[in-house]
């Protein structure tokens, strides 16, 4: 199996690195997945037959003033990577949706993005399940990890300057660690045929509000700083968040087995690697 890892210098990138040390692993530098002719190119040389995208255009904010480049990596990149025939697993998000359920979403819920980055993922949601063979949309939320700009590492490093932070409290969602989701991928990849493929749901299991998520962050991590709750309208922000985006993951564990730690456990073992 040779595997193709592009966005390989984003969270999730990396953790699949560690877990694939033979996988081809590229970032933007080595390979423009915006290009067909460059990735049919590469796949061709490379021969690979499974590809892994986990590239996106993720700054959320900057993508409402900037939806071409938004739309070509995360809606017409895909189809090309969907073209070359391979196996793939496509990482998407929550915010396909609206955000007012008020129960976790099942991958068949109606979708109804709320923001350009949104709408962007959606449509590549949907152009891959048109062009690709075997494949796996993948959708998840809240991902962090120990390295990069996330959540998790801005909190860390606030806590660590300020006496008190004001975190949103009205936002439900469930926090990933990049390690589960990549073990994830790694289970899912070899069972991907023509039965099973479409869209799935990965997160941590549970459920929390950022502000739980920042107070939990700061506890582990024995720091001495106040989190104090906001509301969304406190914290007003270019593109709009979902309100709830808890995701139902129970078919992705039937199809393919995967475990699902809880969120807790995942920023436990996250935080004793950035302390590392």
């Amino acid at each position: 199996m040779n595997v193709l890892i592009t966005g390989a210098n984003g969270q999730l990138g990396k953790e699949l690195g560690k877990i694939l040390p033979n996988a081809i692993m590229t970032g933007h530098d080595d390979l423009d997945i915006t290009n067909a002719r460059s990735v049919y190119d590469f796949v061709k040389k490379n021969k690979i037959d499974t590809i892994v995208n986990c590239a996106a255009y993720t700054a959320v904010d900057a993508a409402e003033d900037d939806f071409q480049n938004a739309n070509r990596i995360n809606a017409w990149a895909p189809k090309t990577l969907a073209k070359t025939g391979c196996k793939l697993v496509h990482i998407s998000t929550d915010y396909v949706f609206d955000g007012r359920s008020q129960k976790p979403y099942k991958a068949s819920d109606k979708t109804n993005p709320q923001s350009v980055y949104g709408w962007t993922k959606c449509l590549g949601e949907r152009i891959v399940s048109m062009y690709a063979k075997d494949y796996v949309i993948l959708r998840t939320a809240w991902l962090y990890s120990s390295h990069g700009k996330n959540f998790v590492n801005t909190i860390l490093r606030l806590g660590a300057e300020k006496n008190s932070i004001n975190v949103v409290s009205d936002q439900r969602g469930t926090p990933t660690y990049a390690a589960d989701l990549a073990n994830a991928v790694v289970e899912i990849i070899p069972q991907i045929n023509s039965k099973n493929r479409g869209i799935y749901h990965y997160s941590n299991g549970g459920e929390c509000s950022w502000y739980d998520f920042a107070r939990e962050i700061i506890k582990m991590s024995d720091l001495q700083c106040e989190i104090k709750p906001i509301l969304t309208k406190d914290y007003p922000t270019r593109a709009k968040r979902p309100k709830y985006s808890v995701l139902d993951k129970t078919e992705t564990v039937n199809v393919f087995g995967v475990k699902v730690p809880n969120w807790q456990d995942g920023l436990k073992r996250c935080i004793a690697e950035y302390q590392r």
